[in-house]
């Protein structure tokens, strides 16, 4: 049974560029490789001048040829061709045949949580990013949307958890920060069963490591801050979406709220997604060669990569993922106070929020990206720390990290 609603494509709404199609209700094929797309789709050379660069288009509005007649652009906040490069090369790395940028990853949330109607029931990862926890707990929550946060790589626990009212699964694969795996084909094909929709953030993994529209997923959600831009200097969010209904709902959002991308923001990030398939494959041998250093180290309680044989969700990984991401999270042995430290004594991990970049980044999520849910049934362990494993020259961080374990043994 196919997911909520695939009704015929809607008309381009007026002032906005057409964006790439496909067949209704289906996914994208791409007819290029990866790494192709991601430095050619939806930028073609400049045809005014050459430019090879997509142009930043600094523009808050377009000249007209005559009341109501314009070249596809009107205002940017409408559409602007910067942004819409940005849209059709992220859409087709997803195989989605909608695509949409907004200002924030938190911003492309809530655009697609507006779908849901007081009443209607939302399900949630127990171990979801913060900002949607608190996005779905303090705003849409006291505007009458009902919510459960269960155990997402759990088969039983959605069955236990689902409800009547229950239109929208949302998925993180992996979690943050605990790093679960779901099963996105069984979570998408149990929602689609009972006329609800499934929703993957996709962000820890990027498109490059896994696709969940081909897994069945009906939505993607990106922040853009992070692998997709890559080097800490843009925040940004984006949908992909196979369903045209929807589509047309979210730019509509899109449009009416106005939290879209700057042009230089959406610039940012189809610069670095032209890197994107190459630094991935970097983060990736980084994070299993630190993997390696916890595992042995004396200070390390758990570690939580789903690329170890011994992770829960290990095999799903191998099945629907292309490697295991550059993510790494680990308890120490001596609780808090030893995270609090080993926090504190790297140099080359340099302490700070956010994830994906080229530096390497290390984090306590209980005292800062998830300080949100403390007290809440999502609280995250404080001996956890979490990693974005950088593409640095892998030596200095292995050192780095282990001066700092040593330092609490």
């Amino acid at each position: 049974m196919s997911g909520p609603g695939r009704p015929q494509r809607p008309q381009t709404e007026p002032g906005r560029p057409q964006r790439p199609q496909t067949e209704p209700g289906r996914p994208q094929r791409p007819q290029h490789g990866f790494e192709t797309r991601a430095i050619h789709a939806g930028q073609e050379p400049d045809p005014t001048t050459g430019a090879v660069s997509t142009p930043i288009y600094q523009t808050s509005t377009f000249a007209q040829q005559a009341v109501g007649e314009h070249r596809g652009y009107e205002y940017s906040r409408s559409g602007n061709p910067t942004r819409t490069a940005l849209e059709q090369c992220l859409a087709s790395l997803e195989g989605a045949p909608h695509g949409f940028a907004f200002a924030s990853g938190l911003a492309a949330t809530d655009a697609v949580l507006r779908s849901l109607r007081p009443g209607d029931h939302v399900v949630i990862p127990n171990d979801a990013y913060g900002g949607t926890w608190r996005l779905v707990h303090d705003v849409f929550a006291p505007m009458g949307v009902q919510f459960d946060a269960i155990d997402l790589d759990d088969p039983g626990a959605l069955a236990a958890a689902w409800q009547p009212t229950t239109r929208l699964v949302w998925v993180e694969s992996p979690t943050n920060p605990l790093l679960a795996i779901v099963d996105i084909a069984a979570v998408a094909d149990y929602a689609h069963d009972r006329n609800a929709r499934c929703v993957v953030d996709n962000t820890f993994a990027t498109p490059y490591l896994q696709r969940p529209l081909e897994s069945g997923a009906d939505v993607v959600v990106h922040s853009t801050t992070k692998y997709l831009g890559g080097h800490s200097d843009v925040v940004g969010g984006f949908v992909a979406v196979v369903d045209d209904e929807l589509a047309a709902s979210i730019g509509f959002v899109q449009n009416a709220v106005g939290a879209v991308p700057a042009p230089l923001d959406c610039w940012l990030v189809l610069r670095g997604v032209k890197t994107l398939a190459v630094r991935m494959d970097r983060h990736c041998g980084n994070a299993r060669a630190i993997v390696g250093l916890l595992d042995a180290h004396p200070s390390v309680d758990r570690v939580l990569w789903p690329g170890r044989p011994g992770h829960r969700g290990h095999e799903i990984a191998c099945r629907q993922m292309r490697d295991f991401g550059g993510m790494v999270s680990f308890t120490l042995r001596g609780g808090e106070a030893a995270a609090l430290a080993v926090a504190a004594a790297t140099r080359v991990f340099t302490l700070a929020e956010s994830l994906g970049a080229v530096e390497s980044l290390i984090e306590h999520p209980a005292r800062m990206t998830h300080l949100s849910v403390e007290g809440s049934t999502n609280a995250v362990d404080p001996s956890l720390l979490r990693l974005s494993v950088g593409i640095e020259t892998l030596d200095d961080l292995v050192a780095d990290l282990r001066d700092a374990l040593d330092s609490v043994s």
